[in-house]
This record gives C-alpha cells, structure tokens and sequence, in this order.
C-alpha cells in the first residue's frame, strides 16, 4: 500500500500561486510579428500567441498539484485550490472572449467597403455624425491612411478594427493584470500564516482574493 504524502508546506503552495501569477502577466509583455497588411491586429497578436500556451501550463500545474496533494483537505490547500482553480477559469474564460472579438475584426475586414471618394477620411466626415470622434494631427492622418492603404482598407475602416483591437487588448491587459494580483495577494496570505488556519468560512472575507472578485464580477454582471 502506498504511503499518503503528507500535505504541501505553505512555502509550495504559496510558490505554486506565484510561478502562476508571473506566467499570467507575462502575457502583458508578449510580443508577435505582424504583417504590415495585419496591422490593426498588432495590439492583440502578443497576448493572442502566448495565452493558450500558459493556460496550457496552468492546466498541467494545476493537475500536477491535485496529483501531489489528493483532494486537498487542509485549510492551506483548499485555499491554494481554490485561488488556482479560479485563476484558471477566469484566464481560459477571458482568452475565449478575446479569441471571439479577433473572429468578429477578422470578419469585419472582410466585408467589402463601399466605394469613397479617393482621399476622403472619415475624420474628414464627422459633421456627418457616423463618423469616429478622435482628433488626429496630420501626421497621424498621413500615418493612417499609408496604414490603411497597406492593409486594403479605407481608413476610416482601419480605425474601427484598429480600436476594436486595443479595447480587446485593454480587457485581455486589464483580465491578466487582476488575476496575477489576485494570486500574489494569496500567496502572500498562505506563506504568512504560521499555522494552517487560513480563512475558510461562508463570508466573503473569508474566501481567496480570486474567488472574492470572480463572486464581485458575476454580482456586478447581474
């Protein structure tokens, strides 16, 4: 009969939460070649390329974890559980929806435009009412149309896609960045506790950080 391993020491378990942590906001820093023709899609290309392989690691961890620990029963290691189990969820959840607004530009650009007037500018048209409200510089102007040219696109259709990706982009940032906070916030508690009663309890202080936000988005969603 094989001998039950003892429960992970804090120190692991709060190790775990931060090796996730830093894989998680290392998506921030990704960088991918993209196609002059591709432009619009630079803001989202990075962290589209390195998130499914540090879900994909996450998942390997998270299983290598419940494999060492069997069915955590520790107050520490239901914590650490919980905090990782959630991490994961909330960054495959966001990849899916980061993943469908890349699906909605790429379809987006490949809707035929309607015919315009050579050189007209939709910033040039605002008066119009349809048209973006950004205030461009000439330069910018000049740097807009040579990037839509390039890319086979009016320009004004080049900035709808170009700011469909930075708000993917933002919320990707914005996803990653409470999530490797909500682990490093965990991992400091576990590793800081000196003995193994770390909050469990039916309150909402009582919960890992991740589980508290998760509870907080899904009341806000409502």
């Amino acid at each position: 009969m094989t001998a039950a391993r003892a429960p992970l020491p804090h120190t692991e378990l709060a190790g775990l939460l931060t090796e996730a942590a830093h894989r998680v906001s290392g998506i921030l820093t990704a960088e991918y070649p993209t196609a002059a023709d591709r432009s619009y899609l630079h803001p989202v290309l990075g962290p589209l390329s390195a998130g499914p392989q540090v879900v994909g690691k996450l998942n390997e961890n998270f299983e290598e974890f419940i494999a060492a620990e069997p069915r955590p029963t520790t107050p520490a290691g239901l914590f650490a559980l919980a905090s990782y189990a959630s991490a994961l969820g909330w960054l495959t959840e966001s990849f899916t929806e980061l993943t469908a607004s890349v699906d909605q530009i790429c379809t987006r650009v490949g809707i035929p435009v309607e015919p315009r007037a050579p050189g007209v500018v939709a910033s040039d048209g605002a008066a119009e009412g349809n048209a973006f409200d950004f205030a461009f510089s000439a330069q910018e102007l000049a740097a807009i149309r040579t990037a839509a040219e390039t890319a086979g696109l009016a320009p004004d259709d080049y900035v709808e896609v170009l700011s469909l990706s930075l708000l993917a982009a933002s919320r990707i940032a914005d996803a990653c960045m409470e999530i490797s906070d909500g682990l490093l916030e965990d991992a400091a508690y576990v590793l800081d506790e000196a003995t193994d009663h770390v909050r469990l309890g039916d309150g909402p202080g009582s919960l890992p950080s991740l589980v508290r936000s998760l509870l907080a988005r899904m009341e806000t969603a409502k």
